[in-house]
């Protein structure tokens, strides 16, 4: 389908943000005059706490009016991006940002030699500047990583080149990749696109899910060589990055950004590899139910209890996930429904379209981008990314620009938390045996997917690090073998490991992400226990995690989470998961006999 025959009702309301093109180079034009009003705040911004002020207003401003562009310009972009207009305009913006970004290289600086007790004094002398105090302590603190006014003009002005591997990724994955049809056992042909393969890998036809398994990852690794050396430059450049800001590690310098200990990130697969013996528990149990006599990675996502159809039209997707929140309280579910009746989501898969499914922040409301295929697990998409959208609606409702944005710690959890509670409404509701069973299936996939499978992609970008840091090739040769020991050390000796599914680390966008995976599997961790929580008690529960979502970066994200009834500084809440992991396969193992 191309995008000018997708129905107005199920494409997201851009207008919103500007009603036409023109208006976007009208606002485009009006921020470049950004510019001589940062410069002219330069060697000022010490010499009084109003002239400070001035320079931490006039950057809320920038990001206000910088964000609207971004966001009209990249979600144009994603209707098709075989479009070279909004990839213009993209760029335009982003060689405007780097201009900004150059032109405000002082600041941190200037906020630097700020001498405390004179901070203070500003503090005093101008109480409206206590509204930034945290922003400022958050760049006081990390002053051993900031680099001279000349050094960090230099960084500025690359800050567009580290761009460059996720945006090269993008271009070859979704605009020039194209897949030869999947045949099943009939010999029927069926389109294979990046929307459409996780459907077919749900498919009960064992010939479709094999063929869609070896022509997509066939085309992967006709370009195995490029897809390495775009991953390979995106390790270097994170290592340059943390190299000049003088972080032991790309991972410290991630991570400290978002205030979350290195730890965190560590102690997630540790506590995740000593329950491994469970997955591999699981991988036998789907072996068993297949009743194949070899297990193989195109056979880990169709149901292992047949008989079972849902089809789910979107209409009925957000009625049931309005439902399913129920527990969430009214003041949730308004906003949930503000966001279905004024076109927050652009629902359906076109031809160009970027593939897969995210929730962008945006402000007057955030905006969702999905490639429905009426599958369960395109309900549990869409509740997914609702919670991020409502995650960005109650933070930028609650905090002040400065605070309104979270960090990406804590950027999971709502999304995971409402896919929580979907599980527990659907298993709730049921009454078959059999659609049970089916339903405990799908919540052990979550657990795979999301907690075992992201932490699994944690380890590899981890290693991809140390490997760039020891000055190894990042190969193709050894991006496969690395990743393919890690699928066998996860899933354990009764499935086969292909060779195709060596190739997978090519097709994830997420490694471009700067450490953000790891987040998909703590998030988890975390939304099991707030979900558990909300269910069992209520409306104080219910007030402490809308208090979560409202929060933004008012504080860090480990304190913000035990606001919530928490505390991801300990393994407790992935041991804890992992234990309910290992009660479901025994409901299974009994709903099964």
């Amino acid at each position: 389908m191309e995008r000018s025959e997708q129905k107005q009702a199920y494409t997201w309301a851009l207008e919103d943000l500007f009603p036409t093109d023109e208006a976007w180079f009208a606002a485009f034009r009006q921020a470049k005059t950004f510019l001589p009003a940062v410069e002219a705040l330069k060697g000022h911004l010490g010499e009084s706490g109003e002239s400070l002020l001035r320079s931490l207003r006039l950057g809320d401003e920038i990001n206000l009016s910088i964000g609207a562009l971004a966001e009209y310009a990249a979600r144009r972009g994603d209707e098709d991006t075989r479009v070279a207009k909004y990839q213009d305009m993209l760029a335009q913006l982003t060689a405007l940002m780097v201009q900004l970004n150059t032109a405000a290289s002082y600041e941190t600086n200037e906020i630097l030699d700020i001498p405390e007790e004179t901070l203070e004094g500003f503090y005093a002398a101008c109480p409206e500047l206590e509204l930034y105090r945290r922003a400022l302590e958050q760049i006081r603190r990390r002053k051993a990583h900031i680099l001279s006014p000349a050094e960090e003009t230099l960084l500025a002005g690359a800050g567009e080149l580290s761009d460059n591997p996720d945006n090269i990724f993008s271009m070859l994955n979704d605009a020039d990749m194209t897949f030869p049809d999947a045949v099943d056992s009939e010999g029927k042909p069926h389109p294979l696109t990046h929307g459409s393969f996780i459907p077919l890998m749900y498919s009960t036809d064992r010939a479709l899910r094999k063929s869609a398994f070896e022509q997509l990852y066939g085309v992967y690794g006709q370009f195995r060589n490029t897809s390495a050396a775009i991953l390979s430059a995106q390790m270097k450049q994170l290592l340059f990055f943390s190299r000049a800001r003088k972080y032991s590690s790309p991972l410290a310098a991630a991570l400290d950004s978002t205030e979350v200990p290195e730890e965190v990130y560590r102690n997630l697969i540790s506590a995740v590899r000593s329950n491994l013996p469970k997955l591999h528990r699981y991988t036998a149990l789907r072996k068993k139910l297949l009743g194949v006599e070899e297990l193989h990675f195109y056979d880990l996502y169709t149901p292992i209890v047949g008989d079972v159809e849902m089809n789910i039209p979107f209409e009925q997707a957000k009625e049931i996930t309005l439902e399913a929140l129920k527990p969430m309280g009214e003041a949730y579910l308004k906003v949930l429904r503000e966001g279905y009746e004024r076109r927050w989501i652009d629902v359906y898969e076109n031809t160009g379209k970027r593939s897969g499914a995210y929730s962008a922040g945006a402000r007057p409301h955030p905006y969702v981008l999905l490639n429905y295929h009426n599958t369960l697990n395109d309900v549990f998409t869409l509740i997914h990314e609702m919670g991020h959208s409502l995650h960005s609606w109650f933070s930028n409702a609650n905090q002040p620009t400065v605070y309104s944005d979270y960090v990406i710690f804590v950027a999971e959890v709502a999304s995971t938390c409402n896919e929580a509670l979907l599980m527990q409404y659907l298993l709730g509701k049921t009454t078959d045996r059999r659609e049970r069973a089916y339903l405990i299936n799908y919540f052990l996939e979550q657990f795979r997917t999301t907690l075992y499978r992201q932490t699994m992609f944690a380890e590899f970008e981890l290693e991809l690090s140390a490997m760039a840091q020891r000055g190894e090739g990042l190969t193709a040769e050894a991006l496969c073998a690395l990743y393919r020991k890690l699928n066998e050390d996860y899933f354990g000796s009764e499935i086969v490991v292909d060779d195709q599914i060596a190739l997978e680390w090519a097709r994830i966008p997420h490694f471009y992400y700067n450490f953000y995976v790891y987040q998909y599997a703590t998030g988890y961790a975390a939304a099991i226990a707030l979900s558990t929580r909300i269910l069992n008690e209520g409306e104080q529960a219910v007030k402490d995690y809308i208090g979560f979502l409202s929060g933004g970066s008012s504080a860090d994200p480990i304190s913000l989470l035990r606001g919530a009834g928490v505390d991801m500084a300990t393994p407790q809440p992935v041991n804890q998961a992992l234990e309910l992991f290992d009660r479901l396969l025994d409901e299974m193992e009994a709903l099964m006999q």
